[in-house]
């Protein structure tokens, strides 16, 4: 490629879609990534794709609410032209009701998300029976119900998304460090976080681990669970990944050990279809966390021509596609009018 508008620095979800969203608008882009599409925390298996409770209402819900509804469409798009599955499915989720307490909120959530969620989404309480096969336990027989849950499959999306954009005339430059040319969208994940810390002087977010597991078993099409503080996530490829975990403190960002073991003992123990499935892979790693626990979007302080995409944390994958469009307007066009402020850099100072 000749020339460059805007380099894009990271192949996570958050760059690539980003990119996606940059060369879909003729932007001569340029990924550059230091080992292949996904291979930070884009690389989980879990991907889960679900709202907040639709309540107390603030920017960081809308703007995923924003996300979630576009899914379908943006999902649909990275797969016509890149040519690849990404595993995406809106199929809902399912959540056990413990006890009384527990139905009163939700049958009160289910009278917000009626105004919240813009009638284009449900959230129910359900009879147990109503999941089928693979249900959660629940103690009260019942289940909250909700149709805007989706699932992906991260790493074939990360796959799509760059093979998107080299369709789309763009560059994915994996094992490379530069060059770097053109306007600059760093999405280089937990570490990126430390070296804006640095630079800044101040702590603007951390990393925090993550372990997770696939097993072996076959669910495709059924709702997603979330049972007993953990996700559980029926996949396209007849597989179930289960997580995770929430390390602080860690050693070796890309190990597994007991914590793990223990995900998958509750994960068997709140889904009984899943009491014999084989586990098939192990995960672990690092998902980047900004201080405001929100995502930081925006211009790098004192770097003209430079922005910032990071701190997706646990809800990073779900959030792309509408961090895609905001970041396209505001690198592109100098448009900041989609992102909230509590995303921004100075929201973290």
């Amino acid at each position: 490629m000749a020339t460059v508008d805007v380099t894009v620095m990271g192949a996570g979800v958050f760059g690539l879609a980003c990119a996606y969203a940059c060369a879909g608008r003729g932007a001569r882009v340029r990924v550059v990534e230091w080992s292949h599409p996904g291979a930070g925390a884009s690389g989980t298996p879990v991907g889960a794709l679900s709202p907040h409770v639709p309540e107390r209402w603030n920017d960081k819900k809308a703007f995923q609410l924003d996300s979630l509804l576009m899914g379908d469409d943006f999902w649909a798009g990275v797969e016509q032209v890149s040519g690849k599955a990404t595993g995406y499915g809106r199929v809902g989720r399912y959540q056990p009701i413990a006890d009384q307490a527990a139905l009163d909120r939700a049958q009160e959530r289910a009278a917000e998300a009626e105004t919240l969620w813009q009638g284009r989404a449900a959230w129910r309480v359900v009879p147990a029976d109503h999941a089928g096969d693979f249900a959660p336990l629940t103690p009260t027989g019942l289940l909250i119900h909700d149709t805007l849950s989706a699932r992906i499959a991260p790493r074939d999306a990360c796959a799509a998304l760059a093979a998107g954009v080299i369709a789309l005339g763009g560059e994915v430059a994996c094992g490379a460090e530069g060059p770097i040319e053109g306007r600059v969208i760093w999405a280089t994940g937990y570490p990126g976080l430390a070296a804006l810390s640095v630079e800044l002087d101040k702590q603007v977010g951390s990393g925090v681990k993550g372990q997770a597991a696939i097993l072996e078993h076959d669910a495709r099409g059924a709702p997603q669970l979330y049972a007993g503080g953990l996700l559980i996530v029926p996949h396209h490829d007849g597989t179930v990944a289960v997580g995770s975990t929430t390390e602080r403190d860690f050693d070796d960002p890309y190990s597994t050990d007991a914590q793990l073991d223990d995900v998958i003992a509750r994960a068997r123990m709140a889904c009984p279809a899943l009491a014999t499935a084989p586990v098939i892979e192990r995960w672990a790693g690092v998902r980047p966390r900004a201080k405001t626990i929100a995502p930081m979007l925006g211009a790098w302080p004192g770097r003209a021509g430079h922005y910032i995409a990071n701190g997706g944390f646990k809800i990073g994958i779900g959030l792309a596609p509408k961090v895609g469009q905001v970041m396209a307007d505001l690198v592109l066009d100098g448009n900041d009018a989609g992102i909230p402020q509590g995303f921004t850099v100075a929201a973290c100072l």
